[in-house]
């Protein structure tokens, strides 16, 4: 009789057990769309990129991972928005070189994305590349820095707008190489190509998909690339550093990032995903046509690289003497 009567109490418990609720913290994410802010519109390379990484999220997880385009001065909307959101994994961000210049070029930012933050995972990276007009006489860039030594003042390096990765990659290697050149800012890429056929400026920095066409046809040659080991799509171009010009390196980064706070498990879960999805001949390939190495990191890693960039371009900025806005 006692041990039917202990049975008896046993088995509410157990339904009891198999009734209760269970833990929200071990809910399996994501359970709803993801959104994935960028502080740039559409069409870039960084906008194009991250929709190829949000569709192949979206079948990993099964849940829409969607794009929201926000652009505006420094980052700053689309970094309200995330840091201002629920730290549930819901809302990330897309952090890019760009905001570690960002914070170099402001006085202040009304966000610290070291502190307001919490880093997933790198997504790919890519080069500027050094070009000029095929018909130059200058075949390295060697070539170049020797003749700008010898005609101090009287070379120009075309760039996109002032403050930018190109512009202050430019503004580095001016300081790195001690040259007495301009570095010349114009609106956007095919402004320089123009000028570049014109002799306006005698050498060009930028993205390599702003030039592959007229290289493809024979009319610009690549000179250097500007990270510190070769890009495994540039295998010909030689490296600045390899040009004579030591401790050069320019790596142009995107990463995601989700508001300080959210659980370690979503971090965790998005930062595996990324390295499954980022590891995939397809995405790989597609990245390789927009001229991006697809490149998943730890979450320390890309702090690491967010942290070094803005101390990096703050130097630039200041022996630059661009003021800071």
């Amino acid at each position: 009789m006692r041990k039917m009567f202990f049975a008896l109490l046993a088995v509410p418990a157990a339904l009891l057990l198999t009734l209760a609720p269970v833990n929200p913290a071990q809910a399996k994410w994501p359970e709803k769309p993801v959104r994935i802010v960028l502080p740039f519109g559409p069409g870039g390379v960084a906008d194009v990129t991250s929709r190829m990484l949000a569709a192949k999220l979206t079948e990993k997880f099964g849940q829409q991972v969607v794009i929201e385009n926000m652009p505006g001065p420094g980052g700053i909307n689309a970094a309200r928005t995330v840091i201002n959101a629920a730290p549930d994994g819901y809302t990330m961000a897309l952090v890019t070189n760009g905001t570690s210049i960002s914070v170099a070029a402001f006085n202040k930012l009304p966000f610290d994305p070291v502190k307001d933050l919490a880093m997933v995972s790198m997504v790919g990276t890519f080069d500027l590349v050094f070009a000029v007009n095929a018909a130059s006489e200058y075949k390295t860039l060697g070539d170049f820095i020797k003749a700008a030594k010898a005609n101090p003042g009287k070379f120009n390096i075309g760039t996109t707008l002032l403050g930018g990765t190109q512009n202050l990659g430019a503004e580095l290697f001016k300081i790195v190489a001690d040259l007495n050149v301009q570095v010349v800012p114009y609106k956007n890429s095919p402004d320089i190509v123009v000028a570049l056929f014109r002799n306006d400026v005698q050498m060009m920095i930028d993205f390599p998909p702003a030039v592959q066409g007229q290289v493809n046809d024979g009319k610009v040659r690549l000179l250097a690339s500007s990270s510190s080991q070769r890009s495994a799509l540039l295998p010909k171009t030689p490296t600045v550093a390899e040009s004579g010009v030591k401790d050069y390196e320019v790596i142009s980064w995107n990463g995601i990032a989700a508001p300080k706070g959210t659980p370690q498990d979503v971090i965790d879960a998005m930062n595996k995903a990324m390295h499954e999805v980022l590891a995939s001949p397809e995405l790989k390939a597609q990245f390789q046509k927009v001229g991006v190495e697809a490149h998943a990191s730890t979450p320390a890693e890309l702090m690491g690289r967010l942290t070094s960039d803005i101390k990096k371009w703050d130097a630039v900025i200041v022996k630059a003497g661009i003021a800071k806005k």
